[in-house]
């Protein structure tokens, strides 16, 4: 079912963890965890363990960086088969909130990255039509989607000589969101002319023509955008609906009636409270949003009626990207991998409280239904319901990681026999040289070379800080962190790796997997301020970045060892005391990583 393709051959622990993983998956076990090293080949494993379990597979990665990497290294070993990346299409998103100390309504603000929405679309209608399907996400796949029954079921299904006449095509095209153009065909639209359809679904890889002859199709082929000559004739389609969140008439009046009575009870409750402002609030918004569902079909803020558009009951969990990968009797039928799982398992534990709180203060004041509560995403243990078998990876596993997993895999020798890199300590300020941390820097960055650098800072405003001050000494350098855009980091990361500067400064983002083997020196500013970002976990990961270069080197700025320095540091040398003895007894000698550089994501070409 999957091809994996690669020139290399598993080496150092990695034959040794394919196949005691995929021992402790055919023993049906649930968890299993990879504690690989970085640069160990942790991905490549999987890739490994994908080809040999041959179902459908879930990443899940910790942000949208990794997702990207991730994305692209997957493409590159499955291309003959379906990768698709699905992560929050906002490249700015401020949600609706309640602030009672001030009386300050915020509403909601977004801006949606209509490339990435594209591959949303691109990653369910894929799932619902092909078993061979990767998909690399962000934890925003635990987040609520629509109901895929609706999705598939509303779909346009096409083939040649089915009976249909040029109007209920039309129609019901538009039943499904698509909106009709004759200007330039973008994402989710269509155009007519004659007995001739040329559509561009939500997905926007390809344009269909579709040709009828009065009542019939006589013929379905994919176009050319710039041309419009055929480039592959097909005997059936399918068109799946431009939104995810997707109803019928008959659901959305059921819906409103449902939806009035929720509200008559609440403005009730409301006014028998002496809640006057709120009854009032709650029922001007609530009869606006009722009466653009009545006659468009879409409200803003549609999605916090999706209990009652769904049908489904107070409290049940919602629909998310789970419910989209494929079943065996009442059983998820489909493997997940959870990289960098010490920081993703925490993100999926945490995502359903903090929604909930900002919700429960817009219910208590009138703004929204008490029904807007089951717009979430799903608590945790309704994830673990949601998924089959799944692989853990990281350098660094978590307390529930550890717990779980029947079978722990340490994966410790590289397949290049790179040993961790040298770790020194400097202080944050030499005072015998009379030098900070950061003119030491500078000295470091003249002796680059054609090597490169990263520095961690505790603050985005230090790293935007730092970048600003070394452009000034004539350093080329670049900043990113959690405000930069989705797609401009990956381009970002893709730049670097080119040459087009030498010094990467940043937060978190910077930490874990990033596979930047050009990355000889990695700098920690302020490692002894204890805390989150100078954790045991968080320091093995920043030494980490090194780890994949043969030049590859530490500097941890610091006054004092903290208790989480010394941890990090021994298990660092722990480690590179078996990979030097290793490497000693098997008479081999480290090597340099050689990777292409490819765009993370390549938007003309996905």
């Amino acid at each position: 079912m999957f091809k994996l393709v690669s020139k290399f051959n598993p080496a150092g622990d990695q034959p040794k963890a394919i196949q005691e993983i995929d021992k402790s998956l055919g023993n049906n076990n649930r968890f299993q965890t990879l504690l690989g090293v970085t640069g160990s080949g942790k991905t490549f494993v999987a890739s490994n363990i994908i080809t040999d379990f041959k179902k459908p597979t879930l990443v899940i990665a910790p942000n949208k960086v990794l997702a990207a990497q991730l994305y692209r290294e997957y493409k590159s070993f499955f291309p003959e088969n379906r990768v698709c990346y699905f992560v929050s299409y906002y490249d700015y998103y401020q949600p609706e909130a309640y602030i009672p100390s001030s009386d300050t309504y915020i509403g909601k603000e977004s801006m949606i990255n209509e490339e990435i929405d594209r591959m949303r679309h691109s990653t369910t209608s894929s799932l619902l039509s092909r078993n061979d399907t990767i998909v690399v996400a962000s934890v925003s796949c635990i987040y609520n989607l629509g109901l895929p029954s609706n999705y598939f079921e509303s779909a346009v299904y096409l083939s040649i000589g089915d009976l249909i006449k040029r109007d209920e095509l039309i129609s019901q095209l538009v039943r499904i969101n698509f909106e009709r153009t004759k200007g330039d065909l973008i994402r989710g639209t269509f155009r007519v002319r004659g007995d001739l359809f040329e559509i561009r679904p939500a997905s926007g890889e390809i344009i269909y023509r579709v040709e009828l002859d009065k009542t019939n199709i006589i013929s379905i082929s994919i176009i050319d955008e710039n041309t419009r000559s055929i480039k592959e004739r097909l005997k059936k389609t399918v068109i799946f609906p431009s939104k995810h969140f997707i109803s019928t008439k008959p659901e959305r009046e059921r819906a409103i009636d449902d939806i009035k009575k929720e509200l008559k009870e609440r403005v009730s409750s409301f006014k028998k409270e002496g809640k006057w402002l709120e009854a009032e609030r709650l029922q001007r918004r609530t009869e606006n949003d009722m009466a653009l569902l009545e006659t468009l079909g879409y409200c803003h803020g549609i999605e916090n009626y999706s209990r009652h558009l769904t049908g489904k009951l107070p409290g049940e969990p919602p629909d998310s990207l789970l419910s989209y990968f494929p079943q065996k009797g009442d059983e998820p039928d489909f493997l997940t991998i959870i990289d960098e799982s010490h920081i993703t398992i925490p993100q999926i534990r945490g995502m359903y409280e903090g929604d909930k709180s900002r919700k429960e203060i817009l219910i208590e004041y009138g703004f929204r239904l008490p029904s807007a509560l089951d717009n979430r995403p799903l608590k945790f243990d309704e994830f673990l319901e949601r998924v089959g078998p799944i692989l853990f990876l990281s350098a660094t596993p978590g307390k529930f990681e550890m717990e779980k997993s029947a079978k722990i895999i340490e994966q410790i020798i590289r397949p290049t026999f790179l040993v961790d890199p040298e770790i020194e300590i400097r202080p944050v300020f030499d005072k015998e040289r009379n030098k900070s941390q950061i003119d030491d820097l500078m000295e470091e960055a003249k002796l680059l070379g054609e090597g490169k650098m990263i520095i961690n800072t505790l603050t985005k405003r230090t790293a935007e800080e730092l970048d600003q001050f070394l452009k000034e000494k004539g350093f080329k350098s670049n900043f990113m962190h959690s405000d930069t855009k989705t797609l401009k980091r990956a381009e970002m990361l893709t730049d670097f790796r080119r040459g087009e500067f030498n010094i990467l400064i940043g937060v978190n983002l910077l930490r874990e997997g990033l596979d930047l083997p050009e990355v000889s020196m990695v700098a920690i500013l302020d490692a002894d301020r204890e805390g989150f970002l100078r954790s045991r976990t968080s320091l093995i990961q920043l030494m980490g970045r090194a780890a994949r270069n043969l030049k590859g080197k530490v500097i941890i700025y610091a006054d004092r060892i903290t208790g989480s320095m010394k941890a990090g540091m021994d298990e660092a040398q722990r480690r590179r005391f078996i990979q030097e003895e290793y490497n000693r007894k098997n008479g081999v000698k480290p090597k340099g990583i050689k990777k292409e550089i490819l765009n993370l994501i390549d938007i003309e070409n996905e």
